[in-house]
């Protein structure tokens, strides 16, 4: 095989490998904001990969603010918020534990995930589109009371428009 070739084979490899991410994403102007706010530092996992682990293994982190998290939430997730995220919320997840981060699109919980690394955590991933695109795909949300919902916090109109599916509230 000739060096050009290789890379030619090597540029076919790079653009498959990040197609499951741009796959998962529908909405290709949704895809441009979230590759445009995101700082690519952060492992993203996808709403497919996360579906597939063993929930029992992993920590589920909301990220967002306890008023976003009481309208709806990922089942089993744990509300740490942002603004006002502290340490403690986390002392008792073991520093090699996975964990998962998500909050209305990631670019809250991508903050948080830089957090966790200052602080020892090495298996950090967002979630790539967060709980509006969880919602999207049409995966089951739940109230702080354990109740399945159609209710999704948009933050603010703004925001809202990236939501297609749910009842919108902010």
């Amino acid at each position: 095989m000739n060096k050009k070739s290789t890379i030619y084979y090597l540029l076919i490899i790079l653009c498959f490998s990040n197609l499951k991410v741009v796959a998962q994403i529908k909405n290709q102007e949704y895809k441009l904001m979230l590759d445009s706010l995101y700082e690519h530092d952060v492992a993203l996992i996808t709403i497919e990969e996360f579906k597939k682990l063993n929930k029992q293994s992993i920590y589920l982190l909301d990220t967002r603010e306890e008023e976003e998290f009481s309208v709806s939430h990922i089942k089993n997730a744990r509300n740490v918020g942002y603004f006002w995220f502290d340490m403690r919320k986390v002392y008792d997840i073991p520093k090699n534990s996975k964990i998962i981060l998500y909050c209305s699109v990631g670019y809250r919980s991508e903050k948080i995930a830089h957090k966790l690394f200052d602080a020892g955590y090495k298996n950090v991933f967002n979630l790539y589109g967060g709980l509006f695109e969880w919602v999207n795909q049409g995966n089951p949300i739940y109230t702080k009371n354990g109740v399945q919902t159609s209710e999704i916090h948009t933050y603010d109109k703004e925001w809202a428009r990236w939501v297609n599916r749910g009842t919108k509230v902010n």
